[in-house]
Formats: structure tokens, C-alpha cells, sequence
């Protein structure tokens, strides 16, 4: 069976609300990101309220702002990690070797890149436009946009018996 899914909204079928609701899903990351520079998991804390309270905007909101939540993953285990690992080298005296400071400075890439994909989602979002992020994009158009499959036995209200 060939799988379906719902069509994808047109530019010129979105309202500007529904576009600043998308595009807020990538910026909303870089607000967080003053508050909880020291603790990485507040950005996927605030990814995830913003997730659950923009979700039922609509088809193109959710999609981006699900994006902008399971991309964000990866970074915040990152950055979770180099804290963890400076905190022990700065509190517990660990020495300060050369893989710290290489896991620093991919950290550091790794974070440059993914504020210049969240910048280019964030403007395709207010756009209009679909932006899809390298695997992340694939993942949340399936989980977005494909019809699920009823179950007729289940989900079905019956006349009284």
C-alpha cells in the first residue's frame, strides 16, 4: 500500500501568524540559549514547551517547530557533555588535555553550524517556504504529514447496541 500524506501548505495559503509561529521555533532556541548558556538542557526544555504549546497551529507549524526540537538534540548532548566534562576539569582538578580542548572547538563547530541552519529555517519559515534539515527535515515531514492509518474497529463511534 502506497503511503499518503496530507498536501503540503502553499506560501500564499498560510496566514502571517502561522509563519511567525514557525519562524519563532528556530529564534525562540537563541533566546533561550542567553538564559541557559551554562545549562544546555533549558534550550531543549524551552524546545519542547514551544513544541507542545505550537503544535496544533497548523500542518507547517508543527512541522517546523518538531524540527527545531529533534535537531536540537544532538547540540544539546554536545553541550551537555562539554559542560560536564569542564566542570569536572575546573571543580575536581582534572587535567586540561588536548581532547578537551579538540571536543571544545567541535563542539564549537558543531554549534556554529547548526545557529546557521536554524537562521536559514528560521527565514524560509517566515517565508512560507519548507526547510528541511538533513535527516532531521525527513523525520519530522513523515511524522507530520503522513496520514495515519486508522483503525476501523477502534476509533469508530457505534449506535448503542
Amino acid at each position: 500500500m502506497k503511503e499518503q500524506y496530507h498536501p503540503i501548505p502553499q506560501p500564499s495559503e498560510l496566514s502571517d501568524r502561522e509563519k511567525d509561529d514557525a519562524m519563532g521555533s528556530y529564534l525562540m532556541m537563541f533566546a533561550s540559549i542567553a538564559v541557559g548558556l551554562p545549562l544546555p538542557i533549558i534550550n531543549l526544555i524551552a524546545a519542547v514547551v514551544y513544541y507542545f504549546t505550537n503544535r496544533s497551529k497548523g500542518l507547517f507549524v508543527h512541522f517546523h517547530s518538531l524540527q527545531s526540537l529533534i535537531s536540537q538534540l544532538p547540540t544539546t548532548v554536545i553541550n551537555a557533555i562539554g559542560v560536564f566534562w569542564a566542570v569536572r576539569i575546573y571543580f575536581f582538578d582534572w587535567d586540561l588535555t588536548d581532547n578537551f580542548r579538540g571536543y571544545v572547538i567541535m563542539a564549537i563547530i558543531f554549534n556554529l553550524a547548526y545557529f546557521a541552519f536554524s537562521i536559514l529555517g528560521a527565514v524560509k519559515a517566515r517565508k512560507g517556504r519548507m526547510y528541511y534539515f538533513l535527516f532531521f527535515g525527513r523525520l519530522s515531514y513523515e511524522a507530520v504529514f503522513k496520514i495515519k492509518e486508522i483503525d476501523e474497529g477502534k476509533n469508530q463511534n457505534l449506535p448503542p447496541k
